[in-house]
Order: C-alpha cells, then structure tokens, then sequence
C-alpha cells in the first residue's frame, strides 16, 4: 500500500484530491495538510511513501516544505502546481522533488503518477517535461555539481544513463534503449545520484542538459 500525505490549502481541491487518490485500491492517503509547517510535522511523524505538495501556502511554502521532508528523507515529494514556470517551481526541484504536475492533471494521472514516483522514478506534466528542463537549465546560479570534472566520476554505462535522464526517459524507457534490465537502471540511476550528489532524478536530468552529456 502506498501512504501519501496530501498538502494543499483550498480545502475544496485537497478533498477533491483526496477522494481521487483513496479510489485507488493500492493507495491511502494517510493525512491532510494545509500549509508546509504542518506538512513537515505530520512528514516526520508519519513517514509517508510520496507527499503530494502544492507550492503557493501560508505559514510555509511549499518549496521549503520540499527542502525539509527530502532533505530529512522523509519521503518523496510530488509538486502540485499550475504551471507558470515560476520560481516556485524552480525552487520545489532544486530542492529535490521528485517531479511535478499541474492542478488540471486528469484522476487516472496523478494516480499514475504517485505510483511512479513511490517506485523511485521522477513525474514531469509530460506535455512540458523539455520545457521545463530546458528552461530550468538556463537558468543562472546552478549547483557545484554542474562543474564538467564531476563526470569523471561516472563510469561508461552511467555517464549513458545520465544522457538518457536528460530526455526525461522512464527507467523502462532506459532499459531499452541501453538493453539493460529495468532493476539495474534503478541501481545505476541510484549510484550516479549518489556519487554526483544529487537528490532526484529530475536534478539529474537537469544536470545532465547543463553539461550537453
């Protein structure tokens, strides 16, 4: 069973995406937050497999929530959001989540998609996963790892995987063009994390168009 905690602070939207989330027979949704500060609290006291976190809140928004709940690795977090390319969005994925949808995004969807990211894998809206990342790339202030020198540290095989992140491609997706089983994309996309010190493959992906890998 997936156990996902629900943040957002219209009350209408986050019943509306309650009840869609306990359709699901694999999914339960274990707590309601509606702002980040309580998010973080009910995160550390009930360690949920996915936080479903919108960006815009009181009290605490939803980019520090992010920051707080991977950085203490809580859980995974899936952002929420209408889709502006502002800096909330920015912010949620330099802070580590593990990707993000719009607000519109159809029921059988955002199911999918807490399925995905609870299997380990990175959500992007598919209609603007280049754009996003393309966008995010550009943008100035990147990470120490978007120093060239940190691909040394990659083996073959990995530096390919990273390329295959950069085009936003699923682990299955990666197993068939590299013809590698889909368990040992899961190990080598965990070892390129951990070695270039990043928290997401979202990150990965970005990082892998800043340096044209």
């Amino acid at each position: 069973m997936i156990r996902v905690l629900v943040v957002e602070d219209q009350s209408a939207v986050r019943a509306g995406l309650v009840l869609i989330l306990d359709s699901a027979p694999d999914i339960e949704v274990v707590a309601e937050a509606a702002d980040g500060e309580r998010a973080v609290a009910l995160a550390r006291e009930l360690r949920p497999d996915v936080v479903l976190m919108d960006v815009r809140m009181p009290r605490l928004d939803g980019v520090s929530a992010t920051r707080l709940v991977v950085g203490e690795g809580l859980a995974d977090v899936l952002v929420l959001t209408t889709f502006d390319l502002d800096e909330y969005v920015f912010g949620a994925l330099r802070a580590g989540a593990a990707g993000f949808l719009l607000k519109n995004t159809e029921a059988a969807a955002l199911i999918d998609a807490v399925r995905t990211v609870a299997a380990g894998e990175g959500v992007v809206a598919p209609a603007v996963t280049r754009r996003l990342i393309a966008e995010f790339a550009a943008r100035p202030a990147p990470g120490p790892a978007a120093d060239p020198a940190v691909l040394r540290e990659l083996t073959r095989r990995e530096r390919e995987v990273l390329s295959c992140l950069g085009e936003g491609l699923s682990n299955a997706a990666i197993g068939g063009r590299l013809d590698m089983a889909e368990a040992t994309v899961k190990t080598h996309v965990s070892r390129l994390l951990a070695k270039l010190g990043l928290r997401s493959r979202v990150q990965a992906a970005v990082l892998a168009r800043e340096l044209d890998v």
